[in-house]
């Protein structure tokens, strides 16, 4: 028996099918093996593929939505990759590659808008809990100081270097200033009296 998960926004559809997978004991309600899926984009032709196609489409965009959320935005998906997006003049270029040869690859251009609703519906696949289904995602690292360094303005970066130098000459000065010790046992000179 075949069953469909759809997951719908605003502008993007995605409906996966599949079957229970009744060797690992699942019900019936539950999709254990995909079978295909099919995404439409308001605007766009309607895409299908299989599960290595949905697993790619998740390995690609979700992490680049988090990147560009965090203001570093960068191309993901490998160049043999089925599913690649990177940023292009303001949008979003998703490029999707057939496994079939002699095939080009299909380049859909999403907006802000558009990227926001895909990537919904794409956590919804995720978090769904009929889907029994281990998705490969990339693991959720910090960003980098060096991919952050470009946020934070010049003068701020500057302040504490300047700062600590400025504290270590002042101190150095201040230091300076003080009166030397006199080296012990050596009592002061006094000045002697000739009658």
């Amino acid at each position: 028996m075949k069953l469909t998960s759809r997951y719908e926004q605003t502008s993007c559809r995605l409906v996966v099918e599949g079957l229970p997978d009744l060797s690992a004991g699942q019900d019936s309600g539950t999709i254990g093996i995909v079978t295909g899926f099919s995404m439409g984009l308001a605007g766009h032709t309607e895409l299908e593929g299989q599960r290595e196609h949905l697993q790619a489409l998740l390995a690609a965009v979700i992490p680049y939505a988090r990147h560009l959320l965090s203001g570093v935005p960068r191309a993901f998906g490998a160049a043999d990759a089925p599913v690649a997006i990177e940023p292009s003049q303001g949008r979003h270029q998703l490029e999707l590659r057939s496994s079939q040869p002699d095939t080009p690859a299909l380049q859909v251009q999403l907006d802000d808008a558009e990227l926001s609703d895909l990537v919904r519906c794409l956590d919804q696949v995720r978090l769904d809990q009929r889907l029994a289904i281990p998705f490969e995602l990339p693991e959720l690292h910090p960003l980098s100081r060096k991919e952050l360094r470009h946020r934070q303005p010049l003068l701020r970066r500057l302040a504490a270097p300047v700062a600590g130098v400025a504290a270590l000459l002042l101190s150095a000065a201040l230091v300076s200033l003080a009166p030397t010790p006199k080296p012990p046992g050596s009592a002061p000179a006094s000045p002697s009296s000739t009658k």
